[in-house]
């Protein structure tokens, strides 16, 4: 991450603070909103990459792999599937940061082009992160302010969420299917390093949904959870827990994110975006929500943009905020700062040789985003 980008919105965030800009009672306010979502960030960070240490990635793109039994196109549908279920269940950034490496590797070591596994990584990275809580910050966010349990959340946005999947799945099978290789050598699946940890790393992952759905807050499901893995990393007195897994250059910037989105939100920007979201109801303000909330996701990023239109929508627009948040988390896929994973993802991108320009990048997400949003809206409307 440049350090530019965390250093200047904390230093801003506790400027606005400081100096007044943002007032007292919206800086508590916001406090109050923000802790149980970084307290989550941190808490699911720590898992996934301990998860990653353990070698539960690897093993699951080796299953993968296995499971296709040769077939490329299978392959390329397989990988979509585990894309969905780590956004699903671990968050968009998981994907973004963990998983796209490990698929990379695989593609590599399978002598099959990088792209299309690499879109696929960072594509289901947002569009499959509208069902659960935990799957997207801003689904945090909306969580508290509809006031909705996990399950009834889930509920709310199920049909969309499969919607957006399924378009997104489809447009890459479209785009790519041809021209892949029809068959690759299957692999042998790989070793777990340590068959404990990697046990309990698998059960830890694989609870945390279950736990929000059942009610649990996202933060309690997930701190536990990594706590649980840290200490079994220690008691097998394996490499493991560190400060160096902390994400706190994440967590500065998203804080001082809230701080500066609530500052400019009291001083005329939710006024401003209250204009262009229109004050009409059903179907086509939700289209016209939708549309304002990805057109702001690609401009200054998704969970600013978020934050701003939540702050723009009077208490009770329930229908208009599910549409801005189909806007946000399904949207930002054509320009590359359209959100955080996706700026993580192009650095593991560069990092596994596979380059990414922003021309290309905006050019297969223009095939895509039109298409997922307006699925989207259909379900919305069915929901």
């Amino acid at each position: 991450m440049p350090i530019t980008m965390w250093l200047v919105l904390s230093v801003a965030g506790a400027l606005a603070v400081a100096t007044g800009y943002l007032p007292w009672s919206d800086a508590t306010a916001t406090a109050q909103r923000v802790w149980p979502v970084l307290l989550f960030l941190v808490a699911v960070t720590v898992l996934a990459e301990l998860a990653q240490r353990a070698g539960v990635f690897r093993a699951a793109a080796g299953a993968v792999a296995c499971a296709a039994r040769g077939r490329t196109r299978l392959l390329l549908l397989l990988v979509c599937g585990l894309g969905t279920l780590t956004t699903i269940a671990l968050s968009l950034d998981t994907t973004a940061v963990l998983l796209t490496p490990v698929v990379l590797t695989l593609a590599s070591s399978l002598e099959l082009p990088p792209w299309p596994f690499a879109l696929a990584a960072v594509w289901l990275a947002n569009t499959a992160s509208l069902l659960l809580p935990v799957s997207n910050l801003t689904n945090l966010l909306a969580q508290d302010r509809l006031g909705l349990s996990g399950s009834a959340f889930a509920g709310r946005l199920v049909l969309p969420a499969l919607a957006v999947v399924v378009v997104t799945v489809a447009v890459l099978s479209a785009r790519f299917g041809r021209g892949l290789p029809r068959r690759y050598a299957t692999p042998t699946a790989p070793q777990a390093p340590d068959r404990v940890v990697f046990g309990v790393a698998v059960a830890c992952c694989t609870a945390l949904a279950p736990a929000v759905l059942l009610g649990a807050p996202p933060w309690t499901a997930a701190v536990p959870a990594a706590v649980v893995l840290a200490a079994t990393f220690a008691l097998r007195r394996l490499p493991g827990p560190a400060l160096a897994l902390l994400p706190w250059r994440i967590v500065l910037l998203t804080g001082g994110l809230f701080l500066v989105v609530a500052a400019i939100g009291v001083h005329g920007l939710n006024d401003l975006l209250g204009q262009a979201l229109g004050t009409g109801q059903g179907a086509a303000a939700q289209a016209r929500a939708a549309g304002v909330a990805a057109g702001a996701a690609n401009t200054v990023n998704n969970l600013p943009a978020y934050l701003a239109l939540e702050g723009a929508l009077p208490r009770g627009s329930t229908h208009e905020l599910l549409a801005v948040l189909l806007g946000v988390n399904v949207g930002p896929l054509v320009l590359l700062h359209g959100s955080l994973a996706t700026l993580l993802w192009r650095e593991r991108c560069r990092a596994a040789g596979v380059a990414v320009s922003a021309g290309r990048f905006a050019a297969e997400g223009l095939l895509l985003v039109p298409l997922a949003l307006l699925a989207g809206w259909a379900a919305l409307q069915i929901a």
